[in-house]
């Protein structure tokens, strides 16, 4: 099986990393990278030997919505994705690429927040 995680570089793209490396352990589970942030993970730095990285196609300009297509995949059992905190306003007024995976992925997704 497969876990999908998406990585961007930021507190809660770090706390996400974290998680989805020890959950991929846990489940015996390979782990895609795929970046939605434009940041190019150095994957020989996660210290787990089934990890690949997986981009957006080159001519989508979506990352987010290419992940969401890569989770239609039969192998596919999971998301991971870093959250932050937003206010209310926040939320109607900006959009998040980790709501809109959470809201259209076909797997389940795991929610991560960074320690505060």
């Amino acid at each position: 099986m497969t876990i999908i995680l998406a990585s961007a570089d930021t507190p809660a793209g770090h706390a996400a990393r974290d998680f989805a490396i020890d959950e991929a352990r846990r489940r015996g589970a390979d782990l895609i990278v795929f970046p939605v942030d434009g940041s190019t993970p150095d994957i020989s730095d996660f210290g787990y030997d089934r990890v690949t990285l997986e981009n957006a196609d080159g001519r989508s300009k979506d990352a987010v919505g290419d992940l969401i297509d890569a989770t239609n995949r039969s192998e596919v059992e999971a998301v991971i994705v870093g959250v932050k905190r937003r206010s209310p306003a926040g939320k109607i007024f900006l959009g998040s690429s980790a709501q809109q995976i959470i809201l259209e992925a076909a797997v389940p997704v795991i929610s991560v927040k960074p320690a505060t």
